[in-house]
């Protein structure tokens, strides 16, 4: 790889600026002060240094966000900001979303460049837990924690036009918010169109506020504010299964 390219993938700046800074020994190969932006490094095992700091090469990055209400689960779009406009102190460069957060429905998100973990994480045949803090309009009766568990019909059909009911779910009662709605966890491992609402609507009901705290084994970090992100930790990345 390119130096320039390294220190770029690391936001040291444009490529102008980062020749400029090369040029002043503000970085250093295995400890030597270099001079051009241009040579060639091995990014797996020569040590990169700018401004005495050690850079360390990624492959693929990891990022936790709380998604925050108005903005889109996409890398572009024409009227709205997206998540990715949230991370613009990074590289976003082939950054994904891995899957999506309606625009009125805040929480965990994970952005992320390592397309394979995206799809693993996707897969229907995974089933991977989504864990959502439900504030609803009324009380779900023990009827409707039933219907939602063992599986509702939400609109979609099968090929031959029969109910495609949603998968086992689980349902968990919580605290009334402070405005007094009722609350639930709602735990499911599918991600169709605007599941959530529907299956509520599918049992007479009407969610008045979406979180998602859990998605596999990531748990939202509650330390973060709705727009700010952090890097995935090491013991999150192993949760995931990233080497």
């Amino acid at each position: 790889m390119r130096l320039d390219k390294f220190l770029g993938d690391h936001n040291v700046g444009t490529r102008k600026q980062i020749k400029e800074y090369v040029k002043n020994g503000r970085c250093s190969v295995n400890g030597t002060p270099v001079k051009k932006a241009d040579i060639h490094i091995d990014e797996n095992a020569d040590v990169i240094a700018f401004d005495g700091i050690e850079l360390t090469f990624s492959k693929f990055h990891y990022y936790m966000l709380y998604k925050p209400d108005g903005v889109v689960s996409a890398t572009t779009d024409g009227r709205n900001k997206t998540v990715l406009d949230l991370l613009k102190d990074e590289n976003v460069k082939g950054l994904n979303p891995a899957g999506r957060l309606d625009i009125d429905t805040v929480g965990l998100l994970l952005l992320t460049d390592d397309g394979g973990l995206i799809h693993r994480l996707l897969s229907p045949k995974k089933h991977v837990d989504k864990t959502y803090e439900v504030h609803l309009e009324k009380e779900l009766s023990d009827e409707d924690i039933s219907e939602l568990e063992s599986g509702v019909d939400i609109g979609d059909k099968k090929d031959n036009g029969d109910p495609y009911l949603t998968m086992q779910a689980r349902v968990i009662r919580k605290e009334n918010d402070d405005k007094g709605n009722p609350v639930v966890h709602l735990i499911i491992h599918e991600g169709r169109f605007h599941q959530v609402k529907r299956m509520m609507e599918a049992v007479g009901n009407k969610v008045v506020f979406l979180k998602r705290v859990t998605f596999g084994p990531l748990f939202l970090d509650e330390t973060l504010l709705p727009g700010q992100y952090r890097p995935l930790t090491e013991n999150e990345l192993k949760e995931l299964g990233v080497e």
